[in-house]
């Protein structure tokens, strides 16, 4: 048997030293590729927690009504307004006048007392062109009770505004009219409101289709449409965008209006 020669020392550190390296140089590769992962695995959570906040974004800034179905026809589609122009129909505007947003609930006194001091005026502006009236019925005084007054009388805004357009101005003051004669104690029936429909010129196929509830989902929308915008009270009245709270002295309004 042949005895083989043991390394030298030199040898011997030699072989140490290229272990040495081999060990730096399989260290350095596991450190590169857990740095790649790191950074990749940054660059993902960074790009999920983007994705999640756009779209937290997108949610929060979405309108309620945009996800009803049944949107009557001649309101919008994000904040549930109906808007009237010269020709005092729902769904119409006049191009380039002032916009006069009031949000309103036909249960609520102080909404009646808007109607009763700025109805005319409105009217007036709004058939001369100087303005375009925008209404959001709400619910806000129903606590969700689809029974309630203030939830039947917006429903039924809907339907007029959806099926008969050129009546609804006179149609929405019909409803304040019928709630005042009640007192304000009783809550009219739903024949009642469709013989107001009637009395306002809303033709009898469309007023007899009030009381099946068809815009339900969509009183609900714009009410909760109402609180998401910041709003709390009705009636709420904007001139503009700008929120106007001088409503209740006579001809204040159509001074606000006026200077725009």
């Amino acid at each position: 048997m042949t005895n083989q020669k043991s390394p030298s020392k030199a040898e011997r550190r030699e072989a140490a030293r290229e272990q040495a390296r081999k060990l730096r140089e399989a260290q350095a590769r596991r450190e590169k590729r857990n740095r790649v992962l790191i950074i990749t695995g940054a660059v993902v959570l960074i790009i999920a927690v983007a994705v999640a906040a756009f779209f937290i974004v997108q949610q929060g800034t979405r309108s309620v009504i945009a996800d009803v179905e049944n949107v009557p026809a001649n309101s919008d589609v994000e904040d549930g307004g109906i808007s009237i122009g010269s020709d005092m129909a729902a769904g119409t505007e006049n191009e380039g006048a002032p916009v006069l947003n009031v949000y309103l609930d036909f249960a609520c006194p102080h909404c009646a007392d808007f109607e009763q001091i700025n109805a005319e005026d409105i009217d007036q502006m709004v058939a001369d062109g100087e303005v375009t009236a925008v209404y959001h019925p709400v619910s806000l005084l129903s606590r969700g009770d689809r029974q309630s007054w203030s939830w039947r009388a917006a429903e039924a805004a809907a339907v007029v505004a959806d099926q008969a357009p050129e009546q609804y101005n006179a149609f929405q003051t019909a409803l304040f009219e019928l709630y005042a004669q009640s007192g304000g104690q009783t809550q009219p029936s739903d024949e009642q409101i469709v013989q107001a429909a009637r009395d306002a010129g809303v033709p009898q196929d469309v007023a007899q289709t009030i009381p099946e509830q068809t815009f339900d989902e969509w009183v609900d929308a714009t009410t909760r449409q109402f609180s998401r915008d910041g709003f709390e009270g009705t009636p709420t009245v904007l001139v503009d965008g700008e929120e106007f709270q001088n409503w209740s002295e006579p001809g204040a309004l159509a001074d606000a209006v006026g200077g725009e």
